[in-house]
Order: C-alpha cells, then sequence, then structure tokens
C-alpha cells in the first residue's frame, strides 16, 4: 500500500495535470472548528472531509467515539468527494497527519489503493510558500465502488486475546492512567504496550525515515513474525501508527472502537502505570 508523497512530488502532479483527488481532514480532538479552518485556506481543489459524519458512524458509546461509518454511507460519501476507481488520493491536515491517517486508513479499508498521505501536511505546503484557495470546493460525483475488509480489524474481544505486540497510539500519560480527558476509565488494555504516535514525527511534523521508524518499532518488540495490533483513543490516531508502521514494512490490525470502546465496557479489565512500556516508548 502507498503511504506517502511529498509536497514537491504532489506538486508536479498538480502542474502536469495528473488526476489527483484532495481530501482536507481539519480535525483536531477539542477543536470543533475545522471546516472554518477549511474555508479560510486550503489546496485548491480540495474537498473537505468531516471526521464525526463522514469518517466514523454513529452507535452506542460501547462502540467507541468514532465507530466505523457503514459500508453505504462510505460509498455515498467517496462519490460525493469525487473519487472514481483507480483515481490517485492525497490526504492531509494540519496536525502531523493525525487526523488525515484516519481517512487513508478508511480509504485503503475500502479496497482504494492510490491513497497517500501528504507529508507535513498544510505546514509543508505553506512553508514552500505555495498557494491556497478559500471557500468551499464541490467536486464533481465519482463512481468509486467500496468494499470494506481490505485491511484488518479486531474488535473488543479480538484486542483481550491478542497474541502478539498491542500497541497504544496515546499518549503516555494516558496510557499510565495519570490522565483521562474524555473516556470514562483511565488506563490502558492490560498487556498493551505505549507507543504514542507523535513520536512516529520528526520536529517538521514529517515522518521519521523508514529505518528510525523500524528502529523505533524494534525496541517495542516489533520483529519479523510478531502480529501487531494498535489501538488509541477512538481509533483516529491509531490510524497514524499502522502508515507509521507501514513506512517500516510492517503491517498492522486496528481496533477501530479503541479506548473509548474498551473504556464503555465495564465488565472490561483495565490497566494502569507503565505496565507493558518500554525503553523508546
Amino acid at each position: 500500500m502507498s503511504v506517502l508523497i511529498t509536497v514537491a512530488q504532489l506538486q508536479d502532479r498538480l502542474e502536469s495535470g495528473q488526476r489527483t483527488v484532495l481530501l482536507d481532514v481539519r480535525w483536531v480532538l477539542g477543536d470543533p472548528h475545522g471546516h472554518e479552518h477549511y474555508l479560510a485556506g486550503h489546496l485548491s481543489g480540495a474537498v473537505f472531509a468531516d471526521m464525526n459524519t463522514e469518517l466514523a458512524g454513529h452507535g452506542e458509546p460501547r462502540d467507541g467515539r468514532h465507530p466505523l461509518p457503514a459500508e453505504a454511507d462510505f460509498q455515498a460519501t467517496v462519490r460525493r468527494w469525487g473519487i472514481n476507481d483507480g483515481d490517485t488520493v492525497v490526504v492531509y491536515d494540519d496536525a502531523g497527519s493525525a487526523a488525515a491517517a484516519r481517512a487513508w486508513w478508511l480509504l485503503g479499508y475500502a479496497g482504494i489503493g492510490n491513497v497517500f498521505l501528504l507529508d507535513g501536511g498544510l505546514a509543508a505546503w505553506r512553508a514552500a510558500e505555495l498557494p491556497l484557495s478559500t471557500g468551499e470546493f464541490q467536486a464533481e460525483a465519482g463512481d468509486a465502488v467500496v468494499r470494506f475488509g481490505a485491511r484488518g480489524t479486531m474488535d473488543a474481544q479480538g484486542a483481550a486475546a491478542w497474541s502478539g505486540i498491542l500497541l497504544d497510539a496515546r499518549a503516555g500519560e494516558r496510557f499510565r492512567g495519570e490522565s483521562e480527558p474524555i473516556d470514562p476509565r483511565a488506563g490502558h488494555i492490560p498487556g498493551a504496550i505505549s507507543a504514542p504516535t507523535m513520536e512516529n514525527l520528526a520536529a517538521d511534523k514529517t515522518f521519521l525515515p523508514a529505518e528510525e521508524l523500524r528502529a523505533r518499532f524494534a525496541a517495542l518488540g516489533v520483529v519479523p513474525g510478531v502480529e501487531v495490533g494498535v489501538y488509541c483513543g477512538s481509533g483516529v490516531t491509531a490510524a497514524h501508527q499502522i502508515a507509521a508502521l507501514e513506512i517500516a514494512g510492517i503491517t498492522a490490525t486496528l481496533y477501530p472502537g479503541s479506548w473509548s470502546a474498551w473504556s464503555n465496557r465495564p465488565e472490561l479489565p483495565v490497566e494502569t502505570g507503565p505496565g507493558g512500556d518500554r525503553v523508546g516508548a
């Protein structure tokens, strides 16, 4: 699966007229104004992708804060975005790809193969002094067909019985149970290992090189032949971890419900403290 495209590579594609669908996923936990940020400035021709209504479905608290959308609903969304079968799609945000990775993962899960994260996102585009557009862009309807299942997922039962490495992509203080700003219980899934998502990035919010990511994950016990699962707060930044793992040449399985689903199930155990935390995590 494809993962990254640089600003220079994207600029070359656009200038040469190669068909490219651009998605702007302007979302940060605690900031409800993503669409307003998009309207104030986005890549020309980019469609706004809404985290809460398009990249997630709706369910009970036990399903988590961002459960996967229904397949039929997501097909309608993908077509609204203007995606045709075989298109190249580039996704970006203004948060180190933490939100954009959800769209990248979900499109891959839906069987759409040529999907890239803009490395460094909007900040890298601005740093290159490239222009932005304002207002809403409406794409012509696409015809892509969505078929869920092209990437691996697990549910709470699968996470509880996971025999490989289970990485927790949240900040370390949330993993240890020192802080829990949004979910009903603090801590982590027993046996999980802390691997904060933002440690996948360099200072400029681009992804670390593949060899550095391989070393990071190897220090956490992620070695060839070991199955890897990932969760976070609500299945969003865990997708970023999966992207980093893929850059390193490692395939991983997502627990979409993540901690927001697990912590809403009182029958499931919770662990606090360093737990499976390791050096380098």
